[in-house]
């Protein structure tokens, strides 16, 4: 878990280098550790998105300096089941949003703790009674629990989310409430909390449509923990990515660029209650009622892409669907078999664009290039797509050499290595970056990859391919003037 847990931290700026160093914090401090009560939230204010099958929780804080010394360090903790399902965690600010996003890094502590904390680094130190409006965006994977766990193949589906009422805090917060914004207004079950703790004596949640809000809170003290949940419908899948593998490949001889993912999807929804009915399935074809299971996927692709595929471990699966033309691209998939709850599906996709579109030389430098490509893309679904490890691997053209990368999606880590495929003598370059804990959300997120590509190195292959021609047919001419007869051959007689 420890090493999970420095996984998750990453770099949440931009992520450059071209050495096999890892991103990311290893700073162990004693269990015992405690943030210096170096500033004070004065108004809080929490939201929590439960439109898609992972909660989206932004928490808006204002920040005081109350020590006497300017301070930079800002703490937040969270209990370490949690922590390791935490992703995309930003830290901006809120009324400059156009700033780059803060420096964060995991603590992690000796094993006895059940907190730990991220560390987010303010880029100019707060002097004393300064304030900051902070926002914080984070994902938590996982966190959905088909309650009851196990329906009938039609009937409606209803998620358990369990939280605190209080943000996560390491400082003593004078005022704070927590939002929440639900997918539909069948909620069943929802904690109702005293009205004394609300400070305005209100029935504690506050329900308006979708929203339910928890609070306002008088002064709390750090670590202040109030576990709440809310039951609400949710018939769509949960669908969760074990891992998913990108290859992006550069040619530069071909033009073209060749992208293949390979997914290992599961469904976290509720089970069957029975055997699966293919005839129960066909008949609610007919009027399509909203259904648990992953029926069909869409991944929309860069204008301009060719050549689609759709394979899973049995061969090439027929129904699927690719619409291209001058404004879109959509590869519309529907797997062998609807996923129900528990089941998994491995599958893999890939397909062609043209290299001009994403790849640029850079002015002055005939051999250096810039290729940006998405960091991940996948399917992007309605109630959301979550993956628990992302490896992208970028495979450049041989003789190429990286010379920096940045990508605004935090990485566990980033290595260099060699790719060897048809025809290479010493291989490609190949940058290899890990993600863990990503959503569709971010799909959208760049991956710019700067390299040279010396002139001599383009004719690497020709060169090679002709030395190979000229090999066999020098071969075959040996071979074909060895003598292979047996026994001594008579000389001719002349007449």
């Amino acid at each position: 878990m420890r090493l999970i847990h420095w996984a998750v931290a990453g770099f949440l700026g931009l992520a450059a280098a071209d050495s096999n160093l890892t991103h990311g914090s290893k700073n162990i401090l004693p269990s015992t550790f405690k943030p210096p009560q170096h500033f004070r939230n004065t108004n809080l204010v929490r939201n929590i998105n439960l439109e898609k099958s992972y909660p989206r929780e932004t928490i808006n804080v204002v920040i005081e300096n109350v020590d006497k010394q300017p301070q930079s360090e800002y703490y937040l903790p969270f209990e370490q089941d949690v922590i390791s399902r935490i992703g995309g965690l930003e830290v901006k600010d809120k009324k400059d949003a156009a700033k780059p996003a803060f420096d964060v890094e995991i603590v992690a502590l000796d094993q006895g703790s059940e907190t730990e904390y991220y560390k987010i680094t303010l880029p100019t130190p707060l002097a004393n009674k300064e304030q900051l409006t902070l926002s914080i965006t984070y994902f938590v994977l996982s966190a959905l629990e088909p309650l009851p766990a196990q329906i009938q193949q039609n009937d409606k589906q209803y998620v358990l989310h369990k939280f605190s009422a209080y943000a996560p805090s390491a400082y003593t917060t004078s005022k704070q409430k927590t939002k929440l914004k639900l997918p539909t207004t069948d909620v069943p079950d929802a904690t109702v909390l005293p009205a004394e703790l609300n400070t305005e004596g209100k029935a504690d949640p506050q329900k308006q449509g979708t929203t339910f809000t928890y609070g306002p809170y008088g002064e709390l003290p750090a670590g202040a923990q109030e576990e709440v949940s809310v039951r609400y419908e949710f018939t769509k899948s949960l669908t969760h990515g074990t891992l998913l593998e990108r290859d992006i490949e550069v040619s530069h001889w071909g033009g073209n660029v060749a992208t293949e993912e390979r997914h290992w999807l599961t469904n976290r929804a509720a089970k069957l209650k029975n055997h699966f009915s293919r005839v129960t399935f066909q008949q609610a074809q007919y009027f399509n009622p909203p259904s648990s299971a992953l029926k069909e996927m869409r991944f929309p692709l860069a204008v301009g892409s060719v050549d689609a595929y759709f394979v899973d471990d049995i061969g090439n699966v027929s129904t699927s669907r690719f619409r291209t033309n001058e404004r879109e691209a959509n590869l519309e998939l529907k797997p062998r078999y609807p996923l129900y709850g528990g089941w998994n599906y491995s599958f893999k996709t890939g397909w062609n664009a043209d290299l001009k579109t994403v790849l640029r030389a850079i002015k002055g430098q005939s051999e250096q290039f810039v290729l940006r490509v998405p960091f991940v893309e996948g399917p992007r679904q309605a109630e959301g797509v979550e993956y628990e490890r992302v490896v992208t691997r970028v495979i450049l053209p041989e003789g190429a050499s990286i010379i920096d990368f940045s990508t605004s999606v935090p990485l566990a880590s980033n290595t260099t290595t060699l790719h060897r495929t048809f025809m290479d003598t010493v291989g490609r370059t190949t940058l290899n970056l890990v993600a863990l804990n990503v959503v569709d959300e971010q799909r959208e997120r760049d991956l710019i990859v700067t390299y040279t590509y010396p002139s001599s190195a383009k004719f690497r292959k020709p060169l090679t391919f002709a030395a190979g021609l000229m090999v066999v047919f020098a071969l075959s001419w040996v071979i074909g003037n060895l003598d292979v007869s047996i026994g001594k051959k008579e000389k001719q007689k002349t007449v």
